[in-house]
This record gives structure tokens, sequence and C-alpha cells, in this order.
């Protein structure tokens, strides 16, 4: 595979790659290969979103519990343009590895191919493949629909196994077939003795309570809470059961992770939750486990289709909220009013691309809406009765006529209800209008949604695998058997990572406490940070001056070994929760003077 591969290169141009994070500069972590009429490969500096370095000098490292933190700027990515065309079509791809960061001897590589475009990828495939001195490894998978977003890829989970390699750089082989470009992209692997002190120990560990078996990750949060945890689980389970009337079956395995994927929770095999103590996604672990469950019973109550605005309102609803407890109907008019409610029907066919907390706010103010006025077994047997469409009246066999969802929902409730899906929300509006909304609860809505814009803003610029649309999440119950961490315990913490996730958090809970001015100051920050990225400004992280103030903490703690969590800011003192092991958090109070920020004496830990 490699030696014809190699005959098609007659030059490669190496660029220094800006590193983010934990990524080595050896380690591209996104290439972006595209079609072109060159007959030869040629590798050239492509900008990205998050534009090149603030900072160019890259400062000593130093070890943390997540991993190696450096002051560096986000990456330049690298482009490959070999001679490609298929079906007169151009496609365009993108390369990830998965465990995001530097690559250690041992460590289990997965690879995306990204099609930036649609056009001929559900007829390809890639191949790949590294040579290693015990022989070459290679993997092939089809391109299909991945995540929410249904993006095009082929993704190849653990095709590289670096068990036993010495460190060093590797050539990773790429072939799109039939016909496609081929490419080298060379990383390295650093020595498994330099692993984080946190990693060398990790391991995956199990606990059961009466209701769930948790799988956590030793030497992280799940794990110093475990057993308040367990109760956590239990006491969400009996109230998802209570709520929908049905028991669990079976044990629910549930997977704590230390890290921020998407918002915090997703049900596939396992229902994956968040947990960390730096979560910027802004969510709580009890809402989001209670929402979760529903997810899983809901799907066990059956249902021809459920729609995805009412499978998602529901859960919102039956938790009382959706990331905490709030009036879904109050909320709702506040929309009306700020001007920012969606249509209904247009909501139900793009449900997940539209404004996400938009979305759910809305769809679970009108599940209490429709319980509210024909009772929840109407609602059930309505709810369970949605149908994809009618079968084919000609032609036979199992062949059907495909209705849109908001199609699907207009036909049930027309058969249970007699009123058509325009009609209740033209109900559903009355009533909306009919709610009274303080100025309280209109600054809670107005900030909540600039809240989760920010986050996401954040992810797609600067952790990309936490994207909820895409988000990097594979198999749990293989990665338990096979002994994987990585993928979960690696995440970029660079020193703008820190400073704009503890600003997140720190604008959640001001905006929980109802502290609106502060909670918009945090949030102006963030943006204000990501626009000097985009623009290429330097010095970005300075470019707020609350954002220069939590980049002046982090720093100071950085140089004695700390990782901030949350910092809570008051003027000339800073109270921030820190932790050097990923376990156990210090608190410690800062004091500013004319010199900076200094560190007096520990509170608790």
């Amino acid at each position: 595979m490699r030696s014809e591969r190699k005959r098609l290169w007659v030059a490669l141009l190496l660029v220094s790659l800006v590193l983010l994070g934990c990524q080595a500069a050896t380690k591209a972590a996104e290439w972006v290969i595209s079609s072109g009429e060159q007959e030869h490969a040629v590798l050239s500096a492509m900008p990205e979103p998050v534009p090149a370095a603030s900072e160019t000098a890259i400062p000593p490292i130093l070890p943390t519990p997540q991993g190696v933190v450096r002051e560096t700027a986000p990456p330049a990515a690298a482009s490959v343009t070999p001679a490609y065309s298929a079906a007169s079509q151009s496609v365009a791809f993108q390369v990830r590895l998965h465990p995001d960061g530097e690559l250690y001897s041992g460590d289990q590589v997965s690879v995306e191919v990204i099609a930036l475009q649609d056009a001929g990828a559900g007829r390809l495939r890639v191949e790949v493949g590294v040579d290693t001195p015990g022989g070459e490894q290679t993997g092939s998978a089809d391109f299909g629909r991945y995540g929410i977003a249904g993006r095009y890829q082929a993704t190849l989970y653990w095709v590289w196994d670096t068990t036993g390699l010495p460190a060093g750089d590797y050539q990773i082989d790429y072939a799109i077939l039939p016909g496609g470009p081929s490419w080298i992209q060379t990383v390295s692997l650093l020595p498994a003795d330099d692993l984080p002190p946190l990693e060398q120990t990790a391991a995956w560990a199990a606990a059961t309570s009466e209701c769930c078996t948790l799988h956590y990750i030793t030497g992280t949060a799940a794990e110093r809470d475990l057993q308040a945890l367990l109760e956590m689980a239990d006491e969400q389970a009996r109230s998802a059961s209570a709520r929908l009337g049905a028991d669990f079956p079976e044990q629910v395995s549930i997977a704590l992770l230390p890290r921020v994927l998407g918002h915090g929770g997703f049900t596939s095999q396992d229902i994956s939750v968040s947990y960390l103590d730096r979560n910027y996604a802004g969510s709580t672990p009890e809402i989001v486990l209670h929402h979760e469950l529903v997810h899983a019973l809901d799907s066990r109550l059956g249902g021809d289709l459920r729609p995805t605005m009412l499978v998602e309102g529901l859960a919102v609803y039956l938790s009382g909220g959706h990331f905490k407890p709030e009036p879904l109907m109050g909320r709702a008019a506040a929309l009306l009013e700020l001007d920012r409610y969606l249509p209904l029907g247009s909501l139900a066919d793009n449900f997940y691309p539209s404004q996400h907390e938009i979305g759910y706010m809305e769809s679970g103010a009108l599940v209490e809406y429709m319980i509210g006025i024909w009772g929840w077994e109407a609602f059930s047997a309505f709810y369970r009765d949605i149908h994809p469409g009618p079968p084919e009246e000609s032609g036979g066999g199992n062949s059907q006529v495909s209705w849109s969802q908001s199609e699907a929902i207009d036909v049930a409730l027309q058969a249970h209800f007699g009123l058509s899906f325009q009609e209740l929300e033209g109900d559903f509006v009355e009533a909306v209008q009919a709610e009274s909304v303080t100025d309280d609860l209109r600054q809670d809505v107005r900030l909540s949604i600039r809240q989760y814009d920010a986050i996401r803003r954040y992810q797609q610029a600067l952790d990309t695998s936490a994207y909820f649309m895409t988000a990097w999440l594979p198999d749990g119950k293989r990665m338990r058997e096979s002994g994987i961490v990585a993928d979960f315990l690696r995440h970029p913490s660079a020193v703008e990572n820190l400073v704009l996730e503890t600003l997140l958090v720190s604008a959640d809970e001001h905006l929980r406490a109802g502290e609106f001015a502060q909670a918009q100051a945090h949030l102006e920050a963030v943006e204000t940070v990501l626009d000097a990225l985009e623009q290429g400004t330097g010095e970005a992280l300075s470019a707020h001056p609350l954002a220069a103030d939590y980049l002046a903490l982090i720093r100071m703690l950085m140089a004695q070994g700390y990782q901030a969590q949350r910092i809570r800011l008051d003027k000339n003192t800073a109270r921030v929760w820190v932790t050097r092991t990923g376990l156990y958090l210090d608190e410690l109070e800062l004091v500013r003077s004319g010199d900076g920020w200094s560190l007096p004496d520990k509170l608790n830990y």
C-alpha cells in the first residue's frame, strides 16, 4: 500500500503546526485534503476559523491531571491537494485523530476522515495503514452518516495500536477508494513514561446501586463522589419510573465521563453523563441524568415514530426543566416577548439544527400544555400512535409514504383530538401569552440562550470533539473491555481553554444565582475573546478585562502546579477551586496587589 502511494509523491513541503492545548507539533489534529488539478501532492498552510498564535513562544510544560498544559495558540491546519475527481465532482476531506492532544506509546488511536462535501461520499471508503517495527497495521471503513448532524465520514475506531512501539515519528498512509486521493500524515509518539500521572494509573471501575451500574475512571471526580452519585442514580431512576409509570427491566448502565461532551448527556447503549469539576456546559448532573433516564425508559415503551421534538420535550417536562428547574410555560412566554419563539412546524422538522435552548424550552412547554389539557393517558396514547407515513396504495411490499415529522404529528393530532398541528399551535400560543413574565425570568431566558450559544461556539473553535452535533463518543462497553481511558481523559487544556472554560463556569453560577449583570459580563468576556481569536488579534486572551484577570490568575496557579476548575472573582480577591491530581479539590483565596495576584494560605481542602 505504501510503496505505490510513495511513487505518486514528488514533493512534500512540511509546515510547522502551531499547537492547540496538548497537541504535539507533529500530530496534525486536523488535515484538510481537497481535490484539484495538481498531479502531485503539496502540503501547505491553510487558515482555520480560529487564527494563528497570539503568543509565539511556547513556555515550559507543566504536568497536570488532564495532560500537559502549554500556553499556545489555536492551530493552523494543513492541507494536502492531490489530484482527485470522482463523478466529475470535487470532494474535500478532513482528518482528526483521537485521543485529543499528544499521542503516547500504548495509545489506541482512532481516525475520523470527514468528507467536507456530501457529493459521492456515500460511495467511498478509506484505507489507512501505518508501518511499525512489528509490521504494517491497516484498517478500512466506508463513509456514512455520523452523529446528530449526520456528517459524512469514515470512522476507524482504534485502528492503530501503539502498544509496545518505541517513541518517535510514524507515517499514516491514507487512500480514498475508488480512485481518490492518497496522502501521508506524520505523527509523533511520546514515550509511555511521559504520560501525565493521572493516566499512568487510571482505569475503568464500576459500582452498582439498586437501579444502575456506574462506570467511572479512577482518579477522577466521579471516584471521589461515588457514594453520592450512587444515591443520586437511585433517586433519579425512581423518579423517572414514577413519572412514566414503568420500571426499568434491567440494570441501567451509566458512564460518568471526566470531560464535557455535548451539553453533558447522551443516551445510546449506555447513558453517558459528563461529571467533572470544570463543567463548562452549565448542566447539573441530577437533571441531566434524569433527562437521559427518561429517554432510556421512553424508548423501551415504544412507538412507531416518536418525533424528536416530543421526545426531547417529554424528557424536559418530566425532569422539571432542561438544565435546571424552570417554569416551562413562563419561559415560553418570555421567548414570545423576546421575539425568539420558533414556529412549531419548523422546529419539529429541524429540531437539532434549531437554536438548542429555545427548542428544548418550547418543546418542554408544549408537552406540559398538552398533558395539562388532555391528561397523561390521552397524551401517551397519542404520542405512542404517531407513524412515519401510511402504506403505499400501490406497489405492494412494505413500502411506505414518508411524512415529515410535522406532518406525522398533524395526522396523529387529528386522529386523537380532532385538531390540526396548526390549530394546536394557535391554542398553545394563546395559553403562553396568558402567562405572566417577570423581568428576572426574561433576563434569565435571554442570557440562557446567549450562554449556550457561547458554549457551542467555544466547542466548535477550541474543543471540537465535544461539539454536540458530532461529539466523539465511542462504544463505551468496548472501551471498558479494552481498558481505553485516554479518549475521555485527554481534552484540550491550553491556557485559552482554561480561561474560557472557567469564564463559562462562572457565567453559569452567576446566572443560577440571579446575578444577571455578572453573568452577562462573563459571557461578554467569552464572546470578546472568541472574536479576537477569529480575527487574529494579538493577545486575544487580554481582549476583555475580565478575561485578562482570569488569564493572570490561571498563569499564576499554573506556575504553582495547580489547574483551575472554578473561579469566583470579587474586585481584588478571588476564590479559586483547583486540582493537582484530578481527585481532590483545593480551595484557595488569592489577593490582587500592585505586583499581580498572590497566593496566601489555603482555606480548606
